[in-house]
């Protein structure tokens, strides 16, 4: 396997690898088979250290350091993530995905001059930034000539590299275990024993090899004693470089201490505390001699467990100093977080000075490695804090700070200690709504809105701004579950909004908590006046991004409910290129989920399929839980039936166990249109109704009042159709937008008199027409149902004016199955009309579709590497694809042959 590796590396591809076996079973190995069968090829290697699992990127350092001198050739948002990752320039704390991102970048760039081989041993103590990083590059690899091998220790924790190819490296056979134990022995053994050892062993190499320098003798190895039950394998092995220390030198055995507990292997720094403790360089020569350690030009154990056989026989006291004389040996200037993270170890009980260093150096650590790094300074911070305020402050902040970065349990733990400690009101208020962010971020449902309603109550004498903040993730939070529970906690956050005693605020996100409360409480017609208020703000105010960030998307959504489809295409515009810019992607998936639904209403299905596509690639960059929403969108866009249907069973379970029912109404409202394209009416009506039972929320009302009406009509059941017509009169007129009114007028053409039919037909066109995007999927359905209506009426000329119009349009937007209908009600006419395909070589796939349209926009390979999560190499690798497929050879030919193929250029 790592022959064929090497092989297709060499040729242009990438390959990923990860080798699991327990300790001592072979891993590095065969990693040094690797390094010496890979000629041609250029080597990078790093190692995971169990001490330095605290330190971001300490060993994406190791593996990248070699390559530095190229990070000014990267984009410079990568160049700047990287070099402040890094520690080499300041910054604010880089994104994680953006780090990756370049690590990807910056090996595709060395790899251009020849392949390379990444090769990462006990990649199970990586740092978390490091791992993620790498297993983001893993998953982006294609066509860049690099080769990524990890080495992990089973049984572990480790994660990151679930569902990358994999070797897991078992113990030899029975027969190559003996004839390796027989290389070792030195005399002849019982046949019995032998087997014994063998099996006791599981055919473990390191563990065959060590048996000669073990204490025990031949005798009690027959007897039975040769391996402990209550050892695991590796705990036995590890005790068997223990019992190799024993006889060493005492001066020895502590520069052995020394050079365990300085993780990079810098052998100047080992030294150099060496010396501060005494040891002379004499001391290098019995381990050496022993065949346990290496000084040279990098000082390296032979084996990960002699490191920690090490650590394990030393004195707690013994490790004290050594950590003691590293920090002190440490450039602080250089260095500041490993000397500080080095002082934590070397202090025993509680010590305010080295907290307070740690407190400092939180900050230094996130900036480089972002919220988990500063997290776990701040949680050592709080362990050694001997003032009883002090620590719960700082339990509180360490709380806030592992949240952030995703360490839920570990934060609830924090939040216990902050909340046994003397707080004030306002630190105790911070930390209830910190275990309602907690709980919210966890559960995902019906937890978390009462805790934050409860939070958002107890700010609300002490902090008013962050108490309005809070109830609007409140309202979030309940919107968010409402379908699985009955809006109640919707209707008690509005109340408590509306009863709350502020002074006026024109801030933004508080004229949107006012909107949202009186939609909730009074209804459509009440509200939209003051929802009206908010959109204009957020178009107008100058927001942070912090403050974008967060309320953009209940602000584009209020913008689709009230219809504005101008302040709409801008929010949900400027919320996705906000998250790009700023790397936000726990927010991007969901900014770009929303924007598809932008696109297809404005009849851009190849820009929605391109964007649903980036959606998917963040979701599974990033590991995100997220359900794709976007495919079942598309699904249901096109009127597939059988693929949306797959696509909402395989996520609902997972969606009803967090209770996300904005989900399940959004699921709801996407099949009653798929119902109504597909002609199955009862069906429609059947979903329709059970979305609009829903609470009003920031969901579609008029459009979803729109699929009801016509399903109702033309299931021959009008009379379930009369009070959503009513509704979505008064819905409209308080929206007051060509949209809306237009959408009205399409509706209550269906139920009008025979006389009023027509006119009201003609009104939703018109009105329609005049919309921001007039070639609007709102706008096709209008020459649909004129044209069926007309045709019903027998005026088939006039029909089939309508219906060719509404044909073309809604194959253009990829309404497949609307435009089949279309098709068929034209026939009926009499007139021939022949299905639209997609005429090419192939079919493009959504990510050759993707490079192709940022191609085409103008986008350099690293500008489209940069968006797709791809390297440079790999979007120009895609992009040879898609000049074969559509018989062109540049980029300038790129627009007109996209154009000629039609904006359906998708997967099928």
């Amino acid at each position: 396997m790592l022959d064929e590796l090497v092989a297709s590396v060499r040729t242009g591809s990438s390959r990923v690898l990860v080798l699991r076996g327990e300790a001592g079973v072979g891993k590095s190995a065969l990693l040094e088979y690797l390094v010496q069968h890979a000629s041609g090829c250029g080597i990078a290697q790093a190692a995971g250290v169990e001490s330095e699992m605290e330190l971001a990127y300490a060993g994406l350092q190791q593996l990248c350091g070699p390559f530095l001198d190229r990070l000014e050739r990267l984009p410079g948002p990568q160049r700047d993530a990287l070099g402040t990752a890094f520690g080499l320039r300041d910054g604010d704390a880089p994104d994680r995905f953006i780090v990756g991102l370049a690590v990807l970048s910056l090996l595709s760039d060395v790899a251009e001059e020849r392949p390379l081989l990444c090769i990462v041993d006990d990649a199970q103590w990586l740092d978390a930034a490091s791992a993620q990083a790498l297993a983001f590059v893993a998953r982006r690899l294609e066509a860049e000539s690099v080769g990524l091998v990890f080495a992990v220790r089973e049984p572990s924790d480790e994660r990151h590299f679930e569902g990358l190819p994999e070797l897991v490296v078992g113990g030899l056979d029975d027969r190559d275990a003996l004839e390796l134990l027989g290389t070792v022995l030195a005399g002849p053994l019982d046949e019995r024993v032998r087997d014994r050892i063998v099996a006791e062993t599981r055919g473990n190499p390191l563990a065959l090899l060590e048996l000669p320098r073990m204490r025990q003798t031949l005798a009690e190895l027959a007897g039975g004693f040769g391996l402990s039950d209550s050892l695991a394998l590796s705990g036995w092995i590890e005790q068997r470089f223990t019992e190799r220390l024993a006889p060493l030198p005492r001066s020895t055995r502590l520069l052995l201490l020394v050079a365990a507990a300085e993780p990079v292997g810098d052998p100047v720094l080992v030294w150099r505390a060496a010396a501060a403790l005494g040891i002379g360089l004499d001391a290098a020569a019995p381990a050496t001699e022993a065949g346990l350690v290496d000084f040279g030009a990098q000082v390296r154990f032979s084996h990960p467990l002699v490191r920690s056989a090490v650590k394990a026989a030393a004195a707690p006291e013994e490790r004290q100093r050594v950590h003691r004389a590293l920090a002190d040996a440490t450039d602080a200037d250089v260095d500041p977080d490993r000397r500080a993270w080095h002082l934590a170890h070397a202090t025993a009980g509680l010590d305010e000075e080295v907290a307070a260093e740690l407190e400092r150096s939180a900050g230094r650590a996130q900036a480089r490695g972002g919220l988990a790094a500063g997290a776990a300074f701040h949680e050592r911070a709080v362990e050694l804090t001997p003032d009883p305020k002090r620590r719960a402050q700082r339990a509180l902040l360490a709380a806030k700070a592992k949240h952030q970065a995703g360490a839920s349990e570990a934060a609830l733990r924090l939040l216990a200690v902050a909340q046994a400690g003397p707080l004030d009101e306002l630190e105790l208020a911070r930390a209830r709504l910190s275990h309602a962010q907690i709980t919210f971020a966890m559960t995902r449902g019906r937890d978390a809105p009462p805790l934050l309603l409860e939070a958002a109550r107890r700010l609300e004498p002490l902090d008013p701004t962050l108490a309005r903040e809070t109830y609007l993730e409140a309202f979030a939070a309940a919107l968010s579950a409402d379908r699985l529970v009955h809006g109640g906690d919707a209707r008690e956050v509005a109340a408590a909004v509306l009863a709350a005693d502020w002074e006026p605020s024109t801030r933004a996100c508080d004229l949107l908590l006012d909107g949202l409360a009186l939609l909730t409480r009074e209804g459509y017609v009440v509200a939209a006046p003051t929802l009206k208020v908010a959109l204009r703000a957020f178009r107008d105010e100058s927001l942070s991004e912090e403050d974008e960030l967060r309320w953009l998307w209940p602000a584009g959504r209020i913008a689709r409910a009230l219809a504005d489809d101008e302040a709409w295409d801008e929010l949900t515009g400027r919320h996705v290129e906000l998250a790009r810019r700023t790397g936000a992607f726990s927010v991007l998936p969901v900014a770009l989920t929303e924007r598809v639904v932008v696109e297809l209403f404005g009849g851009r299905i190849g820009v929605a399929t391109s964007l649903a596509a980036e959606a998917d690639a963040v979701i599974e960059a990033t590991g995100s839980h997220l359900a794709q929403r976007s495919a079942i969108t598309l699904a249901n866009w096109r009127g597939r039936d059988p693929e949306a249907v797959a696509l909402m069973e395989a996520h609902q379970q997972d969606v009803l166990r967090r209770g996300e029912g904005l989900w399940v109404a959004a699921n709801d409202w996407g099949s009653a249109q798929r119902y109504n394209a597909l002609g199955r009416y009862d069906d429609a009506l059947a979903a329709a109704e059970r979305a609009a039972a829903d609470p009003p929320g920031l969901g579609q009302p008029i459009w979803l009042l729109a699929e009801l009406i016509e399903a109702a009509v033309y299931s021959g059941q009008a009379e379930r159709a009369t009070g959503p017509l009513v509704q979505l009169a008064e819905i409209a007129h308080a929206a007051g937008t060509d949209w809306a009114l237009g959408t009205h007028a399409r509706a209550a053409a269906m139920l009008a008199d025979r006389a009023a039919v027509e006119r009201l037909y003609k009104e939703a066109i018109e009105r329609l027409s005049r919309i921001h995007t007039p070639g609007s999927h709102s706008l096709a359905r209008a020459h649909l149902l004129y044209g069926e209506w007309l045709r019903r009426e027998h005026r088939r000329v006039d029909a089939r004016a309508q219906l060719r119009i509404a044909h073309a349009m809604l194959a253009d937007m990829g309404a497949e199955a609307f435009a089949e209908r279309a098709r068929r009600e034209l026939q009926a006419t009499g007139e021939t009309v022949r299905k639209r395909t997609v005429e090419t070589l192939d079919e493009l796939t959504p990510q050759e579709a993707q490079v192709a349209r940022l191609a085409a926009d103008g986008q350099t390979n690293p500008e489209i590497g940069a968006q797709l999560f791809l390297s440079p190499r790999t979007a120009e690798w895609h992009l040879s694809k898609v000049f074969g497929k559509l018989g062109i050879s540049s980029r300038k030919e790129l627009s007109s042959a996209l154009s000629d193929i039609g904006a359906n250029v998708v997967s099928t």
